[in-house]
């Protein structure tokens, strides 16, 4: 695949070194322009690999042109070309989000080395966002995601389930996916050409859900001016999922039932019946027997809906899927957010695994999104998540793991080791860019990758 790599800055003969220089790399575009208008209407009409930016330029026009980049590719690296004189705006141009930079006058090798490393990240950065989502497909079904026993059971039951047109009763806690459960068996049933329509029977007034779930005709109550279609009949030929029917009140229970037995309904104020070929999915978060046993659920009704079951578990019960949730939710908020690629601190998995999620998968969500909302660099580190959170996952691990000083130790070590596998990642095994980068001498660096058995050459290309 061809890198586009741009090149912008006012001086005639750095652009004609750099486009010397970069004319080594094989399969590389460059494209060099001494005006930043100019770039920018070019980069609007090409894809951007790397955009080298001189310093010099006033700072709107730099941000405008770094938007722009970002914009097209929000992992798109940015290096500046900055005057020995005049690092401060280098380091300013960085601040507004630039990978690295490079002082003037450079020799050829140094620069070569450097837009290599860059163009070389950003093309692992694709590759790992391309088995994430390899990763996310493998283990999931109609964006409902899972690779726990429990999980590939619930898979299997939406597979059986959606080959036979029969009612379904689903049952979870509040958060546990319940409609994306029903959208999964509508979609792979002989009906997914049609409507998919739901209604949360606890969302809607009982004054109201009536006409909501069966239409009324005009005249029917006090302001009833016209006809309207109820969501029932909306749903003829499709599927219709009513979401907690358990909240559905007793006398609405009964007419339920009616037109689940006959597939036939009347609308409020009228007299036709109306018949309905449609498939009805119903969930709850209630213990519907418990229900039955307090007389606010018909029991008829129960065993009219209950033909197929499909019981999802509590994401407490499956904790091992939440690393690859997390993983799904970072990749679809990030990219939404247009923060690219961002990575996941091995501890921040293990402090949500240890959390009890009483919202469960809706919570999880929640909780990534405001994490990444509120984050401003590309690892999520457990100073991203809610303080709630990090107190009851950092007391289970204690409780595991040991005292204040055993813990401490731990994520010492798991932050040293996490840092300087990064470090070394980005300078390609480099030791002493990396000493330079950590602002550490070589031989502290030696000593702490002897300490984690890290290799220089295992991050050399």
């Amino acid at each position: 695949m061809i890198s586009q790599v741009f090149v912008v800055d006012a001086q005639e003969s750095i652009l004609d070194l750099c486009a010397h220089t970069l004319s080594k790399l094989p399969e590389t575009e460059v494209y060099v322009e001494k005006d930043p208008k100019s770039a920018i209407e070019k980069m609007q009409k090409e894809s951007v690999d790397l955009l080298i930016v001189d310093t010099q330029f006033n700072p709107e026009q730099n941000r405008e042109l770094f938007r722009l980049a970002r914009r097209k590719d929000a992992n798109t690296p940015i290096l500046l070309l900055a005057d020995t004189v005049n690092v401060k705006a280098a380091i300013d141009c960085m601040k507004l989000g630039s990978a690295d930079y490079i002082t003037k006058p450079f020799f050829p090798d140094d620069f070569l080395s450097t837009v290599r490393h860059l163009l070389e990240a950003k093309r692992l950065r694709e590759e790992y966002k391309s088995l994430q989502w390899q990763v996310v497909r493998s283990h999931s079904l109609d964006g409902i995601v899972g690779r726990s026993s429990a999980m590939r059971g619930v898979f299997k039951t939406i597979q059986m389930v959606s080959q036979n047109d029969v009612d379904v009763l689903i049952f979870g806690e509040t958060g546990t996916g319940k409609e994306l459960v029903a959208r999964a068996v509508h979609d792979h049933s002989v009906r997914r050409e049609n409507r998919f329509v739901a209604i949360d029977c606890g969302a809607i007034p009982e004054n109201l859900l009536e006409s909501e779930l069966f239409g009324h005709e005009k005249g029917a109550f006090t302001g009833a001016d016209s006809r309207s279609i109820g969501l029932l009949e909306l749903a003829n030929k499709g599927t219709f999922f009513m979401d907690e029917v358990g909240e559905l009140p007793i006398r609405l229970q009964a007419k339920l039932l009616r037109a689940l037995q006959e597939r036939k309904i009347r609308r409020v104020g009228g007299k036709e019946e109306i018949t309905l070929d449609v498939r009805v999915i119903v969930a709850t978060s209630r213990n519907l027997e418990t229900e039955i046993r307090e007389q606010r659920f018909r029991n008829d009704l129960y065993y009219r809906i209950n033909v197929a079951r499909i019981s999802l578990p509590a994401l407490r019960e499956r904790t091992e899927d939440i690393p690859l949730l997390v993983s799904h939710f970072v990749t679809v908020y990030a990219e939404q957010m247009g923060k690219g690629l961002l990575e996941v601190e091995p501890e921040v998995s293990e402090i949500l695994m240890r959390y009890s999620w009483p919202g469960n998968i809706r919570e999880l969500q929640n909780v990534v999104k405001r994490a990444l909302t509120m984050s401003s660099h590309h690892v999520l580190t457990i100073d991203d998540l809610p303080d709630e959170i990090v107190v009851q996952g950092g007391e289970r691990r204690s409780r595991d793991r040991g005292g204040f000083f055993t813990v401490r130790a731990q994520r010492m070590a798991a932050f040293e080791k996490w840092y300087l596998s990064n470090l070394l990642r980005t300078c390609l095994g480099d030791i002493s860019r990396a000493a330079r980068k950590a602002e550490i001498p070589r031989g502290t660096l030696y000593r702490l990758m002897k300490k984690h058995s890290l290799k220089a050459e295992d991050f050399r290309l």
